[in-house]
């Protein structure tokens, strides 16, 4: 038998390592219920999911989890890309490339919420309270790491990656607290549902102490019914000064067959019948989907009504994806607005020994435009988005600031499935009321129709459907807290919280 400061080490180091793998079950279903939160629209489940990802803050290894699992689970429409045939990659390598991105980003996701954990930890150290893993409630130190990351996702989104982050999370289920994006846009909108999430976890450790849970709970309540009226009021209706009556055509083309020799001839011909449509339909204008013309195609015969369509041009051997306009009378574009934010891999492949690659596309390597999505021409000036452009609020909302009147999204999302749809609504409904701008989204096999200044789906056309038809659009010219002065709020939330904790730290000391 073995020395009892041996029998104790062991039995240490046992219950040591079941607490350690109950955090990471812990970190894991966080994440899941994350996932499943971002991809299914339900709402109410994020704040228990962060709060569960509070609960594992002082362990890297399970906050990991959390974020591995939340990306996974929210972005398994990766899994869709799978065959890529289509684009010239053999069959028995195109399960295991799919797979292997849709891995890499989730370790990815996973070591940015560890990141953000061993942040938490080096502040902690600091803290006037104790070190153990149930610290008191101390909001200071909620609001410096919520802030912290909301700040994180506004710069994640204007990175190459398509990240969806916990701000478009309040949409579709939450309207009211999600009209504070006009205030504090989805940096903060993220810093909130993280400080929800640290009142749950907290109040899960006050159930002990009825006194400590009561008074918690009701600051709480009193917080969330104060910044949901807020939002009820920033909702209040506005009348535009102006609308106007716009076509849309969802093309229900998918990606894999527009390519194809006989797809590539009827394409031109269904533009044609949408154009009439369009016009018997006495729209303005009409809007076309990411993609839908060939480089520098000419129309069969003159256009019947104004449109916008996704295309592609070549300009000096280099070819862009783009918004092309057509005014009624010519076969020809006159103006256009290129993408600015390619897809890595899909669109655009880093320059290796001074020689470029096509990508994985199908359409070969593109070359970024402008950064600026303001579109002046003819009509209202637009701020524009092609396909994942719209998770980038900092430049939509510099369009609107410099004078755009409503928001344009133009988008291929086949061959992903519908859950990708109801995320991409998500994501359009935040820019709606980050900027208060109706935002017209034409997709090929959807989410196409409008989404109001106020964040409602005024009319989406059904899925995988093909169809023209009309919206309303709504113009505004109301310039937003949010867009004038964009993550200044959440700033000086965390110098505020950050002096508040540090100095109490000394004045403890």
């Amino acid at each position: 038998m073995g020395s009892p400061k041996a029998k104790n080490f062991w039995e240490s180091l046992l219950m040591r390592n079941a607490h350690n793998s109950q955090l990471n079950i812990q970190g894991g279903l966080g994440g899941l219920i994350a996932g499943i939160s971002i991809s299914e629209g339900q709402t109410f489940l994020m704040p228990f999911s962060l709060a569960l990802l509070w609960s594992v803050s002082r362990r890297p290894k399970s906050a990991f989890f959390w974020g591995f699992f939340a990306l996974l689970v929210s972005h398994r429409w990766l899994l869709f890309l799978h065959p890529l045939d289509w684009i010239g990659i053999p069959s028995f390598l195109s399960l295991p490339l799919t797979v292997g991105i849709w891995i890499c980003l989730g370790v990815l996701s996973g070591f940015l919420v560890s990141l953000w954990a061993l942040i938490g930890i080096r502040i902690s150290e600091k803290a006037p309270f104790s070190k153990s893993a149930r610290f008191e409630f101390d909001l200071s130190y909620a609001v410096l790491l919520s802030s912290l990351w909301g700040l994180s996702e506004v710069v994640m989104a204007h990175s190459p990656l398509f990240w969806i982050g916990l701000g478009s999370s309040m949409l579709p289920g939450n309207m009211a607290l999600a009209a504070l994006a006009r205030w504090v846009g989805a940096g903060g909108l993220a810093a909130i549902q993280l400080i929800i999430g640290y009142w749950i976890w907290q109040l899960s450790l006050s159930l002990k102490d009825w006194e400590s849970f009561w008074k918690k709970a009701l600051i709480g309540i009193f917080c969330l019914l104060s910044a949901h009226s807020s939002g009820w009021l920033l909702l209040l209706d506005k009348d535009a000064y102006s609308s106007l009556p716009v076509a849309i055509w969802q093309t229900n083309i998918p990606v894999r067959e527009k390519f194809l020799e006989n797809r590539g001839k009827t394409i031109p011909v269904l533009l044609q019948k949408a154009l009439e449509e369009a016009k018997n339909l006495s729209a303005s204008f009409l809007v076309v989907p990411e993609g839908t013309l060939k480089s520098n195609q000419k129309l069969l015969s003159p256009a019947s009504v104004d449109f916008l369509s996704g295309g592609f041009r070549s300009i000096r051997a280099q070819q862009r994806s783009s918004i092309l306009v057509f005014y009624e009378g010519e076969d020809r574009p006159s103006e256009a607005i290129d993408k600015h934010r390619l897809v890595p891999l899909g669109e655009w492949m880093p320059t290796l020994f001074g020689k470029s690659f096509p990508g994985l596309s199908a359409v070969g390597g593109l070359h970024p435009g402008d950064p600026s999505r303001l579109l002046m021409w003819e009509g209202p000036p637009v701020a524009t988005a092609i396909c994942y452009e719209i998770a980038d609020g900092f430049a939509l909302n510099q369009a609107v600031k410099d004078g755009a009147q409503w928001i344009l999204s133009v988008a291929n999302l086949d061959p992903y499935p519908q859950s990708l749809q109801r995320e991409f609504l998500a994501i359009a409904q935040l820019r709606s009321l980050e900027t208060a701008r109706d935002l017209i989204s034409s997709a090929n096999t959807g989410p196409s129709g409008v989404v109001s200044a106020f964040g409602e789906k005024k009319k989406i056309f059904p899925a995988f459907e093909s169809r023209v038809d009309l919206v309303d659009l709504q113009l505004h010219d109301e310039i937003t807290f949010y867009t004038k002065y964009r993550e200044l709020p959440l700033i000086i939330c965390l110098i505020f919280a950050s002096y508040s904790f540090f100095f109490r730290q000394k004045k403890n000391s």
